[in-house]
């Protein structure tokens, strides 16, 4: 781990309080940036904030007005924002197409699509004159495969095909975007589904190549490669960090995944 790499430059990260966000943050701390953690729960944001010896905003990414405002602070009061993970999102409780509530289906779009949108945005027309900056958004494996989320999904499918949008967009101005896609990580959320019975752990490891799930720490560490200096030549990209589900999930149809040699 290079602990220089990030110089001290600004890197925001939304959605940090918990989870994937917190994770990115604690690598991206551990690398040398300055990183500002974004977040509807401002509380467990300073909290962890605290830890890290960064800094904590409250940002709720689906209010447009409000994460322009958040990003003209930071950079007011931090310098320049040369680095972003759009992270913020929703877990969709599982519902059949017919029960779930169109409410429910504007809510995750809402975060999950538009507010990721929203934050690109506000990076973009910051980095694109200054000709640097990375932004990264979390994507999902989910993107890519049929599954019973039929709001998340579908979102998460629009983010990563928005990425190689706005990488396209921005090459030019030295901006480069990528997506991040994880598959079954180890976050609290999966953890107390286990726990309570609704995902079988045994069913996850099975169908990924490498047998395990994916834990929060190794998706900060994609995303702090994808926003490094190391990266420079990477934009538009999906990097799913799935422990080869993606590879390995169909293999069910062939007797499943091979036995290690």
């Amino acid at each position: 781990m290079n602990r220089d790499e990030g110089r001290g430059r600004v890197a925001l990260v939304t959605g940090a309080a918990s989870g994937i966000g917190l994770a990115t943050a604690e690598v991206l701390a551990a690398r040398g940036w300055r990183v500002v953690l974004a977040d509807v729960k401002l509380d467990a944001a300073r909290e962890a904030a605290a830890r890290l010896g960064a800094e904590a905003i409250a940002l709720d990414v689906t209010d447009e007005a409000a994460t322009e405002a958040a990003f003209e602070d930071v950079e007011a009061r931090l310098g320049p924002v040369e680095a972003l993970m759009a992270n913020a999102g929703l877990i969709q409780p599982g519902a059949t197409p017919e029960t779930l509530p169109m409410a429910e289906f504007d809510r995750i779009i809402a975060v999950n699509l538009r507010g990721v949108y929203v934050s690109c945005v506000a990076a973009g027309r910051r980095m694109a004159p200054r000709g640097r900056g990375g932004i990264v958004v979390t994507g999902s494996v989910t993107a890519s495969r049929t599954v019973p989320l039929h709001a998340y999904a579908p979102a998460k499918a629009a983010v990563v095909h928005m990425a190689a949008c706005l990488a396209a967009e921005w090459g030019r101005s030295g901006v480069r975007v990528n997506a991040v896609s994880p598959g079954f990580v180890a976050t609290p959320p999966l953890r107390a589904a286990m726990e309570r019975g609704l995902r079988d752990p045994r069913l996850i490891a099975e169908a990924a190549a490498l047998g395990r799930m994916v834990e929060p720490a190794e998706i900060g560490a994609a995303v702090a490669f994808l926003l490094s200096d190391d990266a420079s030549a990477i934009t538009g990209i999906d990097l799913p960090v799935d422990a080869g589900w993606l590879a390995g999930a169909h293999l069910t149809t062939y007797g499943g995944m091979r036995a290690p040699r």
